[in-house]
């Protein structure tokens, strides 16, 4: 098990900083060049990545990519996921998904031809909920960001653009077809995907589009429908917390079967439709029994910080917090190790 982060930039000084804290493995958090345009700013091409529609990166890109990380001292390991250009023509079965379909099929290839093993990846329909409503105070007047479905503006509206209800039946006909598509490509390229569950888990359905990946039963679903070594779990604690679920069940469910890609180590206090993300040793599970299970399972992969609070003198990428709960988490996975010895 090792520790990793997410980042988008790969800077040298990000990069440095990454290894002093004792991270080993990097995922990169792309710049979409249509939903993020005015974010991709980096002038010679080699601080990030860009991925979006017609902006798949070539194995060269992905090679020096992998090659700067690699000088660092550090490992890149996956991109963090799809964008919403990618994959939302597929997920609503509109005109453009088979350009979709090919486009993140050569972005597989690509990957697998750099040795990126993990592409990860999600099926969460922009635009019909926020994904949080606002902040909460935490220790020390440190902020994390909360969510309550009270205060979302008539939910039950259809999202902007959506001019009709889409029902399950539709959007997991058109999961299948995707996964029947681009499963025996990650198969071929040796690449492993990995969903992550939609965020905040709130209904079945919000402003006429269903949220599929909102309990457990959903996941099962999502890896019988193409069984496949190749496909997995970008497991967010956060995100079954949130769910309510008891989240070492749901790390020996998957874990058991080897279905876990990578963990999003987070966590919340309190549940949907009301929640506010905090602090890594706070929360509604215990950080050290997870950690603990994830051992005893097996588990061999990396768990990374996501989403974590603003500290006092935090920068945009919250390199304070984020350092805080590297740390935590380097610590707790020594302790565990030495424990199961």
């Amino acid at each position: 098990m090792r520790v990793g982060v997410r980042t988008r930039s790969l800077a040298p000084d990000r990069l440095k900083y990454i290894r002093q804290l004792g991270a080993t493995d990097i995922f990169v958090d792309h710049a979409d060049t249509e939903e993020e345009p005015d974010e991709f700013n980096d002038r010679d091409g080699t601080e990030t990545l860009a991925v979006g529609r017609d902006a798949i990166p070539t194995v060269a890109q992905l090679e020096a990519a992998r090659e700067r990380v690699a000088d660092a001292g550090l490992r890149l390991t996956g991109i963090q996921s799809l964008p919403y250009s990618l994959y939302g023509d597929i997920m609503f079965g509109r005109d453009g998904a088979d350009d979709a379909l090919s486009q993140i099929t050569r972005l597989i290839r690509n990957l697998g031809e750099a040795g990126i093993p993990i592409l990860g990846y999600q099926w969460n329909p922009r635009g019909v909920v926020p994904m949080r409503t606002g902040p909460v105070e935490l220790r020390g007047e440190a902020y994390g960001t909360g969510f309550d479905l009270d205060d979302v503006d008539d939910p039950d509206e259809l999202a902007p653009g959506i001019d009709r209800e889409y029902t399950e039946a539709e959007f997991w006909e058109n999961y299948r077809e995707f996964l029947e598509t681009v499963i025996p490509v990650a198969e071929e390229s040796g690449v492993d995907l990995a969903l992550h569950p939609v965020d905040p888990p709130v209904i079945e359905s919000l402003g006429g589009i269903p949220r599929l990946f909102r309990n457990v039963e959903n996941f099962e679903r999502a890896m019988a429908l193409v069984p496949s070594d190749n496909h997995g779990l970008k497991l967010c604690l956060g995100c079954f917390s949130q769910m309510g679920e008891d989240v070492d069940e749901v790390l020996r469910r998957f874990g058991e079967r080897d279905q876990i890609v990578f963990i999003h180590f987070r966590d919340v206090v309190g549940e949907v439709p009301r929640f506010h993300e905090t602090f890594v040793d706070e929360g509604n599970f215990d950080a050290r029994e997870a950690v603990r299970t994830l051992h005893d399972v097996g588990y061999d992969g990396v768990v990374i910080p996501d989403h974590v609070p603003e500290m006092v003198g935090d920068d945009d990428w919250r390199h304070r917090a984020r350092g805080f709960t590297v740390g935590y988490l380097r610590g707790v996975v020594d302790t565990v190790r030495s424990e199961r010895r």
